[in-house]
């Protein structure tokens, strides 16, 4: 898996929207599906905004399987 398809499980499994995340993170809805889709990467802050909002570690985000 890459970082958009980690960020879209680790999402799901906290049962929120795209649009909730975003305004959490402070980045649009549109950045987020980019992200997932892999058509953008998210810089340091906002992967470390993210991972808090998910409650999950940074590694979990990055990982490759």
């Amino acid at each position: 898996m890459n970082i958009g398809t980690n960020i879209k499980v680790a999402r799901k499994k906290k049962g929120i929207t795209q649009t909730e995340l975003a305004e959490k993170v402070g980045v649009t809805q549109t950045m987020i599906n980019f992200i997932e889709k892999g058509i953008r990467m998210p810089s340091v802050n906002v992967l470390i905004a993210i991972s808090k909002e998910l409650d999950v570690s940074v590694d979990s985000l990055t990982a490759t399987a």
